[in-house]
């Protein structure tokens, strides 16, 4: 049985099960050599390490555009692949390839010529420019190699493979993780690079992922077509991805945006409260790693029995995820709860006011993270369904009509304390919204009211 049958005809709960461990695998190796990343620049010194702060804004941008377009790939080849339509779905993919490497070299050149301008907007100083220039302009280059992997990652998932991209990502993380004390220091004919040998060995890395994903898919599984379509082709190919790709970039790029504005509320607070939050917030991007998962192996389940007009499926799929992170978050903060003097000693050193605020973050904020899971989990479900600006709006919706204004009129009138708690009011609000939303829109997509969804 084909991993796309799995995914029309399997259990829904061990099959997602399966294919969420797979991703989480790749996930913690990922994360895991990003950190090493991160630990030998810092080992260059401070002035790197804050060069390197600098270009986040930046390459952020370019891997938002990426997972937008993942997640529009995704949504058509899956839906194709539930349809049955094999040779649309294989095309699909051929053109999402295509036309992800014309957009992100268009963005590349763009941002290359204006670096200087783009990170003295941000507020680098005139002395970081070189470092900055050093890595950027060799990560520019080689942001090509980046992009395609994850593209063709996407491709794998939407077929029902999720094993073979967490082994791609953990497998060029690791080839990073290597290259990185080579070419930023030098061991024997291999001169020290500093700043850009990080650069340099991420784009090895992903040249490296390129070859193994391309390969795969034309040859080994034979995911996309191997006969070049043609301009008029492409063209609805792309009309196709970036209708929904666009709008989840969008969406994506909002987080960010609305983390930067809680921060400057916070540092109203003292530099203390920022490091707390900063701590806090890495801290959330582990204790939600099985949501940031779920959130890549559900839609092209649901895409594909949305594509075989299987409903009944796509919200039995929907409620037993959502009801899982809700009870798995829950333990999570527990566990969190007990681990919170230990985790506020290691990263607030001796500072009591930092370790307070660690404190408080952990003791308010992760009660709301399975909130915040139902969330995730549909906004990624209307992507599934073809729906990216229902999407969309509700990004908006909770990061700025929820999220961020009731962290502020909590901060306003109790402080810091306020703050975390008003954030989670507003993830209870938005929850129940999206819930309720995604339930509205799977019954109107039903014709002649086949499921009743208020009986089950």
């Amino acid at each position: 049985m084909s991993s796309s049958q799995d995914l029309l005809t399997g259990p829904i709960a061990p099959t997602l099960t399966k294919m969420t461990k797979q991703v989480m695998y790749g996930m913690i190796m990922l994360m895991s050599f990003n950190l090493v990343d991160t630990f030998f620049i810092g080992l260059l010194g401070t002035e790197p390490l804050a060069a390197i702060s600098f270009t986040f804004p930046v390459t952020f941008t370019i891997i938002s555009l990426a997972i937008g377009l993942g997640i529009g790939t995704s949504a058509i080849v899956a839906k194709a692949n539930g349809s049955g339509n094999k040779e649309e779905s294989k095309e699909d993919g051929q053109g999402a390839l295509i036309l992800s490497f014309l957009l992100v070299i268009l963005l590349a050149i763009v941002m290359y010529n204006l670096t200087d301008i783009i990170f003295s907007a941000l507020g680098a100083s005139q002395e970081l420019m070189p470092l900055i220039h050093s890595y950027m302009d060799v990560w520019y280059i080689g942001s090509v190699f980046l992009m395609l992997p994850m593209i063709g990652n996407a491709i794998l998932r939407a077929n029902g493979d999720t094993k073979t991209p967490s082994i791609l990502m953990g497998g060029t993380g690791l080839i990073n993780a290597i290259l990185d004390p080579i070419l930023i220091f030098g061991l024997g004919p291999v001169p020290a690079f500093g700043i850009m040998g990080a650069a340099i060995a991420s784009v090895v890395s992903w040249g490296v992922g390129l070859l193994i994903i391309i390969y795969i898919l034309a040859v080994r599984k034979r995911l996309i077509s191997t006969q070049l379509i043609n301009f008029k082709e492409l063209i609805a190919i792309a009309k196709k991805i970036l209708k929904i790709g666009l709008p989840a970039a969008g969406a994506n790029m909002l987080t960010p945006i609305a983390m930067a504005v809680l921060t400057a509320i916070i540092a109203s607070y003292g530099t203390a409260a920022v490091a707390g939050f900063g701590v806090g917030s890495r801290i959330e991007s582990i204790a939600s790693l099985v949501v940031l998962a779920l959130s890549m192996t559900l839609p092209p389940f649901i895409s594909q029995n949305f594509g075989a007009n299987q409903w009944q499926r796509v919200f039995d799929a929907y409620k037993q995820t959502t009801k899982f992170v809700m009870i798995w978050q829950f333990i999570v903060y527990l566990v969190l709860c007990l681990a919170a003097g230990l985790i506020a000693f290691a990263f607030g050193k001796d500072d009591p006011e930092v370790m307070f605020v660690i404190k408080l973050f952990i003791w308010t904020m992760p009660i709301g993270y399975g909130l915040q899971g139902i969330i995730i989990l549909t906004n990624s479900s209307f992507n599934a369904l073809h729906k990216p600006m229902l999407a969309l709006v509700l990004s908006v919706v909770r990061l700025f009509v929820f999220f961020v204004p009731f962290a502020y009129i909590g901060s306003h009138f109790y402080g810091l304390p306020g703050l975390f708690v008003g954030g989670v009011i507003g993830n209870v609000f938005t929850a129940l919204i999206a819930y309720r939303w995604f339930v509205r829109t799977v019954e109107s997509s039903i014709e002649n009211g086949k499921i009743n969804l208020e009986q089950i």
